[in-house]
C-alpha cells in the first residue's frame, strides 16, 4: 500500500473531495485544491473527465463535459499537478478509455512522476482489473478497489486483494446528492474487516455534515463528490472559498468520531 495513503488514515477519520478537473477552467482547478489541501483533506480525488462517464450521475457527468469543453486533457491536468505546492496525497479518478488512449504504461509512468498515491477505475470490474493492477503496480500506483452493495460473495474475495483503500460504494446506481443512505454500511465494513486491514472509505450520496459523521462510525473515511462538483458549478471561478469552507465544515463531522 503506497505509504502516503497509509498516512492519509492516521491522522483519524479521514475525509476525501473530489473535484472534476478543468471545471470550470483549470486554473481555478488548481486553486480550489490547494484551498481543498489547506482546509483539511486528507486525500483529493482528482477526476479526470471523459465523455461518457457512467458512473456518474448529472452533475458530474455535466462537469466532465464543462471541463472537456473548457480544454481539458490528461496532459494539461498532469502539467497541472506539478504545479501543485501541497503535500496532500492525490488519487486519480477515470475511465479505462482515457487511460487506453493515453497508454497505459506512459499513464502510469506520468503517475509515477508526479507521485500520484492511486488511481480509481470505476468501470474496470475485478475480474479485469489484473492488467492495469500489474503496471499500477510496476509503477507504484495503487489500484484502489471499488466494492457495491451488490458485491455481496464477492466483497471478501475483493477485500482480500485490495491496495490502498477500500472504496465502498454507499448505493446502487450512480453518483450524486442523496437524502439518505439505506444501506447497512456497518455490515459491508465487518465483512471487509474479515479479510482485510486495508481502510475503507464510503462514497457516492454523501453530502451533509451529518451524513458524513454518521458513515464515519462505520468506515475510515468518507468520500464527496457531487456536493463539491454542485458548489462549483454554481459559484464558478468564485468557487475557491466556498469550497475551502465545505471542506473545513466536512472534516469538522468526522472528526468527531474517533
Amino acid at each position: 500500500m503506497s505509504n502516503k495513503i497509509s498516512e492519509a488514515f492516521k491522522r483519524g477519520k479521514a475525509f476525501i473531495p473530489y473535484i472534476a478537473c478543468g471545471d470550470p477552467d483549470l486554473e481555478t482547478t488548481k486553486l480550489i485544491i490547494e484551498e481543498m489541501a489547506t482546509s483539511g483533506a486528507d486525500l483529493i480525488e482528482l477526476g479526470i473527465p471523459f465523455s461518457d462517464p457512467t458512473a456518474e450521475g448529472p452533475v458530474i457527468h455535466q462537469a466532465s463535459l464543462r471541463a472537456l469543453a473548457s480544454g481539458a486533457t490528461t496532459d494539461k491536468i498532469f502539467e497541472l499537478v506539478s504545479g501543485l505546492n501541497i503535500s496532500t496525497p492525490l488519487i486519480f479518478m477515470t475511465y479505462a478509455n482515457v487511460v487506453f488512449s493515453y497508454g497505459a504504461e506512459k499513464f502510469l509512468s506520468c503517475c509515477e512522476e508526479l507521485g500520484i498515491a492511486g488511481l480509481i477505475l470505476p468501470d474496470v470490474p475485478y475480474e479485469e482489473s489484473g492488467e492495469f493492477k500489474e503496471i499500477c503496480r510496476a509503477h507504484g500506483v495503487d489500484l484502489i478497489s471499488m466494492i457495491a452493495p451488490t458485491s455481496e460473495q464477492r466483497i471478501a474475495k475483493i477485500a482480500g486483494d485490495a491496495e490502498g483503500f477500500i472504496y465502498i460504494v454507499s448505493s446502487l446506481g450512480v453518483t450524486g446528492v442523496r437524502s439518505e443512505i439505506s444501506t447497512d454500511i456497518g455490515a459491508i465494513v465487518k465483512t471487509i474487516r474479515a479479510s482485510s486491514n486495508k481502510p475503507c472509505a464510503v462514497g457516492f450520496g454523501i453530502s451533509t455534515p451529518e451524513q458524513a459523521e454518521k458513515m464515519a462510525r462505520y468506515a475510515d473515511g468518507v468520500i464527496v463528490g457531487s456536493a463539491i462538483v454542485k458548489i462549483i458549478a454554481e459559484h464558478g471561478r468564485d468557487a475557491v472559498k466556498p469550497v475551502g469552507d465545505y471542506v473545513r465544515c466536512m472534516k469538522e463531522a468526522v472528526s468527531k468520531i474517533i
